[in-house]
């Protein structure tokens, strides 16, 4: 069975409400000028390990430079990908993954 992604006010059933905590707590160290290195650790060495890898508090900064402070993720249309990735799968049992990742990833440009 496919998972399903399902809209309903602003969150998404698929993003935690920790989520946009953290996504808050990153808009408002960038906002004091915090280095977005330094503030992954801080808050994986208070919520939890991998609460925030570095290379997502990079791209949220890179994001709150563009002057977008918004921080809940724009509705996205259509189907999930593992909709078309079950799709293909039905229509051959038989095929190599590298062959479809290619195939699907190359049906997104």
């Amino acid at each position: 069975m496919a998972y399903r992604h399902f809209y309903f006010g602003f969150l998404s059933t698929k993003m935690s409400e920790s989520n946009v905590e953290i996504r808050y707590i990153l808009k408002f160290y960038y906002k004091n000028g915090t280095n977005a290195i330094q503030v992954a650790k801080k808050i994986c060495d208070f919520y939890r390990s991998n609460a925030v890898s570095v290379r997502v508090a990079q791209n949220w900064f890179k994001r709150f430079q563009s002057d977008n402070f918004d921080v809940i993720d724009e509705p996205r249309f259509g189907p999930p990908v593992t909709d078309k990735v079950d799709e293909k799968v039905e229509q051959n049992r038989h095929i190599e993954v590298r062959e479809k990742s290619w195939e699907l990833t190359t049906e997104q440009f």
